[in-house]
């Protein structure tokens, strides 16, 4: 029988001392493509139970929303689960306290590229032509949780944050500095990493960074017509030739079906509008149907978040309103009873 060269304790001091099974310039070393995936979706809470999220239905009641920090302690320990699943020994945690530092480092980047793999896009698909992909170590991690009418009303609602606070209503293509207001939007937009109905009522939104002003609008993707409800009757707004509102006229109230009050009577709102426009030279005039259809236009909704919220409902309002931040006494004496 040969006589072992090495003793068993020998072997194990020698493995404790150099950690590193396989030098990290290996490539054997790195990650399968398929569990830097998996680890940088876990870092976004993909597949983590709702339960763990929102323990007690209170803390998210009905139309409202509620911002958030994650904590990357809580992410980290995640991740350091799941890889606990393969470590049945010394030399599975003596690799992975080596490799932990460059693991991690890996999945600061990955997981900025998630969304973008998800909807099967390239990983630079989003990066603006000369702007240096982000590679720094990952950030602070901010979002939202909405549970409203308004997300199973608008499936495609299109969520964007930034760093900073944009003026109200430069927003408005017509209005001369809409170009300078689209380049300094883009410079303060942060980057979203994740965006996901949870639930048909219910929508999760991650940010790479903390926001100071959070907006969710209408799709964009469609024509839409319609009024607005002002004490019982529906109002229809002005618009120009192209399509802009109009403020300096009154509102022209939209008639109705004597036998169904619930239908447009589209003759005599076309006359009224017709009316209307004589004494007003800034409307669409009513010779075709297009002008007809450009004035039912109605512009997406915009719901502002910001700072601490003035001015405002707290519902989804039309425009460039802004909302107050929910603040329910009863809810904030029951999770002090919970906590």
């Amino acid at each position: 029988m040969r006589t072992s060269w090495i003793a068993g304790y020998q072997a194990l001091a020698e493995r404790m001392v150099a950690k590193d099974q396989i030098d990290a310039t290996i490539p054997e070393s790195a990650m399968p493509p398929y569990m830097e995936s998996f680890l940088a979706h876990l870092r976004l809470l993909v597949g983590v139970p709702f339960d763990y999220l929102v323990p007690d239905a209170r803390l998210l009641p009905n139309e409202s929303i509620r911002f958030f920090y994650l904590d990357r302690s809580w992410t980290d320990r995640l991740v350091d689960g799941a890889l606990a699943v393969g470590k049945i020994g010394t030399r599975e945690q003596a690799h992975h306290q080596a490799h932990a530092a460059n693991l991690h480092s890996q999945l600061d980047l990955t997981e900025r590229v998630v969304r973008i793999m998800q909807r099967g896009l390239p990983a630079n698909s989003e990066t603006q032509q000369g702007t240096p992909a982000n590679t720094g170590t990952a950030g602070v991690v901010s979002g939202f949780l909405l549970r409203s009418a308004a997300v199973s009303g608008w499936p495609s609602m299109d969520v964007r944050a930034f760093n900073t606070v944009l003026p109200a209503n430069e927003g408005d293509p017509n209005n001369p500095d809409f170009k300078t207001w689209l380049q300094q939007a883009a410079a303060a937009q942060l980057t979203t990493l994740r965006l996901e109905l949870l639930s048909p009522s219910v929508m999760l939104a991650l940010f790479d960074g903390i926001p100071q002003l959070v907006w969710c609008e209408e799709p964009h993707h469609g024509v839409q017509f319609g009024f607005n409800l002002s004490n019982g009757v529906e109002y229809l707004d002005r618009h120009t030739k192209d399509g802009a509102p109009e403020p300096t006229g009154a509102a022209i109230p939209v008639p109705m079906r004597l036998g169904a009050p619930r239908v447009v009577a589209i003759g005599a709102l076309r006359n009224r509008l017709h009316q209307a426009g004589t004494s007003d030279p800034n409307m669409v005039p009513q010779n075709s149907s297009a002008g007809f259809a450009i004035a039912l236009l109605n512009y997406p909704w915009r719901q502002r978040f910001q700072g601490a919220g003035n001015g405002g409902s707290g519902a989804f309002v039309p425009r460039f309103a802004v909302a107050n931040l929910i603040a329910e006494t009863t809810l904030q004496t029951a999770v002090k009873g919970l906590v």
